[in-house]
């Protein structure tokens, strides 16, 4: 898991090739002016989905984890977006089986830390980093980058 200022994107690009693709696109996009839904920037090894929509309280946290895409969460508009975190290996209570098509599987497990992100800030969150986003109170739009790892 990475949380870190937008400023400082390109520290990662080494990471993988399609990271700096989509800072990129980022950068020279109007992304408060995108509709939800699905946008293809390099197919299905790099897209976004543009998402609306309230947040959860803590307690409503499902933790979930994907396999081929690496996930780039970025706020767009509201004040900030709580995640709760727990290493992969850890997930021992699976919501049912991992679904292919989609990408994801949920767990019902505790997060082991909660973190803040705000606007102007991403968080990269790789295959091996369960995950629990929507949480804390408001509307947001935010971007989930899914890249191919």
């Amino acid at each position: 898991m990475i949380l870190d200022s937008i400023k400082n994107a390109e520290l990662y690009y080494s990471l993988n090739p399609r990271l700096e693709a989509a800072f990129d696109w980022l950068a020279k996009t109007d992304v408060r002016t995108l509709p939800v839904g699905r946008h293809d920037i390099l197919g299905d090894e790099l897209f976004v989905n543009v998402m609306e929509l309230d947040l959860k309280p803590r307690y409503e946290a499902a933790l979930e984890v994907h396999n081929k895409y690496i996930d780039i969460q970025v706020l767009v508009d509201g004040n900030k977006e709580e995640f709760g975190w727990l290493e992969r290996k850890d997930c021992k209570r699976a919501k049912g089986e991992f679904d292919e098509a989609k990408d994801v599987q949920f767990f019902t497990d505790e997060p082991q830390v909660f973190y803040t992100l705000r606007e102007g800030q991403f968080t990269i969150l790789y295959p091996e980093d369960g995950h629990a986003p929507m949480l804390g109170t408001g509307h947001v739009k935010k971007l989930i980058f899914k890249v191919l790892k």
